[in-house]
């Protein structure tokens, strides 16, 4: 056998077991989540720590929409998604966390009460999309806008039934959303309607009240 076909014999054997690991991934997430019924995901930096009013501000909102029945699920890591972990699991609601595997940042918090595992950062968004009547996004980082704009595009596409997409802190978003009108609405790279995806906010209570009027328990 030459070294080119043993090098294509191990890239497909190495493929169909990459293969195995993400059907995994999949099907535990599903069946952990199967349950879970109604929750909200919060988006927001690893990097904010507590005391810090971002992370504060997380807190209450978390543990605002437990004590109205919502479940909340974060990436599972510090800052933002601690805090998120933290008020739903002190307001007595499910407290998701699903980690992801990261070389640097993401360490798995100690506040979830339902902890996941993902190696693959698609399988992992497909949780967050699939059990969520809400999106959050505090401020946060690449990740944090990657989560945003996909769960925009899905909804946009209506490949997914649309749900309240919340930005919370108007003095951090508002750069951004006056980019996407100057910009992106000027030059007819999306539609006037698609900016009604997004709601802007900074109170905890209004985000909550937002929640509860679109998702109903």
């Amino acid at each position: 056998m030459s070294d080119k076909q043993y090098l294509i014999d191990t890239m497909t054997v190495n493929n169909s077991w990459r293969l195995f690991k993400i059907l995994a991934e999949l099907v535990d997430g599903f069946e952990t989540l199967n349950d879970l019924y109604p929750a909200v995901t919060i988006f927001g930096s690893a990097r904010v720590l507590p005391g810090d009013e971002t992370y504060e501000k997380t807190y209450q909102i978390a543990k605002k929409l437990a004590s109205h029945g919502y479940h909340v699920i974060t990436g599972g890591g510090p800052g933002v998604m601690e805090a998120g972990n933290k008020g739903a699991k002190e307001g007595g609601a499910k407290s998701v966390g699903l980690n992801i595997e990261l070389p640097l940042e993401q360490s798995p918090n100690p506040y979830s009460t339902i902890r996941l595992n993902f190696q693959y950062f698609f399988v992992r968004k497909v949780m967050f999309v699939k059990y969520a009547q809400a999106y959050i996004g505090m401020p946060g980082g690449f990740g944090t806008m990657d989560e945003i704009f996909e769960a925009l595009t899905l909804i946009q596409t209506k490949r997914i039934k649309p749900f309240p997409v919340i930005l919370v802190g108007t003095q951090y978003w508002t750069g951004l959303l006056d980019w996407i009108r100057d910009t992106l609405l000027r030059g007819k790279y999306v539609s006037p309607e698609d900016l009604d995806l997004i709601t802007l906010l900074d109170d905890p209570d209004e985000v909550v009240h937002a929640i509860k009027k679109y998702v109903i328990i």
